[in-house]
């Protein structure tokens, strides 16, 4: 045999392989998409292999009192999946030469009440949950209609003593990124969520994602549940726990919208290629993941997962790109867990059968 021949047989030997194990994955998404029960799991699920899509399921209600069951197109509210957008905004200001990522924010806020973060917290603080600003989640303690702008969110902690001094510390930070929307604001001329729109949403061609008031009454919009994270057995509605959008959280899209505003990101629609890669670049150590520029990149598994989770009272969801085997999961689910059943449940099996979650690190 011909070394020509010899190197094609080997080739077509390694391409017939590299399918077959592709597709041995692509059948057990199936068997376990067939085989979740509404009892299991209430939400949406999407699943894209090399950019393409597919699955696309949905399970569960939409609203349990009216008997509406979820669709794939529902609407969801995504929680802190929010702040890759926001940080997407942010780099774009940066890539335009109109922030600086080691600049204090008193550049861009000089009017910032709290003199230690105008003077010492960086955009790249920020980013990375290194300010040292707290995560201020007790907003639905007072009128959470009341919260309208990104502004008015700030005006909840802007005079807090931070938790530890800036860039000392990993410290998860919703404060920090309403920040972010307020340089955002400052520094485009626009508003936080008109800016998002039209430099985000559009161009990724996130038709059905924005933000909502509390009591909107919008068409194919699933109300959340809440079991207060397991510890209750009958759910109860979650709008009590909820706000208005801000730069933090709390937006509402489909598990298709964020397939495209992952495909826009990582192919180079949204920013370019090197101030892409200077976002998924892992920059310091979390909880449990590893963080570029509001992005999870976790590297406990056999290849690199990047994206971003949300989680609040009756809200949980996954973006998760694999990296190395080009699947892209999103999982939105209308009901909290506990951890380990509903939509953690669902992403589990994902890590495991397509990043072989058992290797961890």
């Amino acid at each position: 045999m011909n070394i020509r021949l010899k190197i094609y047989n080997i080739t077509i030997f390694l391409f017939i392989g590299m399918l077959a194990f592709g597709q041995s994955k692509n059948i057990g998404i199936k068997n376990f998409l067939d085989s979740l029960e509404p009892s299991d799991f209430s939400g949406a699920i999407l699943v894209a292999y090399n950019d393409s899509i597919i699955e696309k399921r949905a399970y569960g209600l939409a609203s349990i009192e009216f008997g509406i069951k979820n669709r794939v197109d529902t609407k969801f509210n995504i929680a802190s999946i929010t702040k890759m957008i926001t940080a997407v905004a942010t780099l774009q200001l940066y890539e335009k030469g109109k922030v600086g990522l080691k600049r204090p924010i008193g550049e861009y806020l000089p009017d910032y009440p709290n003199k230690l973060v105008r003077d010492s917290v960086t955009i790249h603080q920020l980013l990375t949950h290194t300010s040292g600003n707290n995560n201020d989640l007790d907003f639905w303690k007072t009128n959470n209609l009341k919260y309208k702008n990104v502004s008015d969110f700030a005006q909840r902690f802007e005079n807090d003593t931070l938790l530890s001094k800036p860039g000392t510390k990993y410290d998860y930070s919703g404060s920090g990124f309403i920040i972010l929307g307020l340089i955002i604001e400052k520094v485009s001329g626009q508003n936080y969520y008109d800016y998002v729109r039209q430099n985000i949403f559009i161009p990724a061609e996130m038709e059905n994602t924005g933000e909502l008031e509390i009591d909107s009454v919008v068409g194919n919009k699933a109300s959340g549940y809440t079991t207060l994270f397991g510890e209750i057995n009958i759910p109860k509605r979650n709008e009590y726990y909820l706000s208005k959008a801000s730069s933090a959280g709390f937006h509402y899209s489909t598990v298709e919208d964020l397939f495209k505003f992952s495909k826009a990101l990582r192919n180079g629609k949204l920013l370019k290629k090197e101030i892409t890669e200077l976002m998924f670049e892992p920059k310091v150590k979390g909880y449990n993941t590893n963080l570029g520029y509001g992005i999870d990149v976790d590297l406990r598994y056999n290849q690199t997962i990047q994206g971003h989770s949300g989680g609040w009272y009756g809200v949980r969801g996954e973006l998760m790109d694999f990296m190395e085997d080009n699947y892209t999961v999103v999982i939105l689910s209308n009901m909290d867990d506990n951890g380990k059943t509903g939509a953690s449940m669902v992403a589990d099996f994902f890590k495991t059968l397509i990043a072989d979650k058992q290797k961890e690190k």
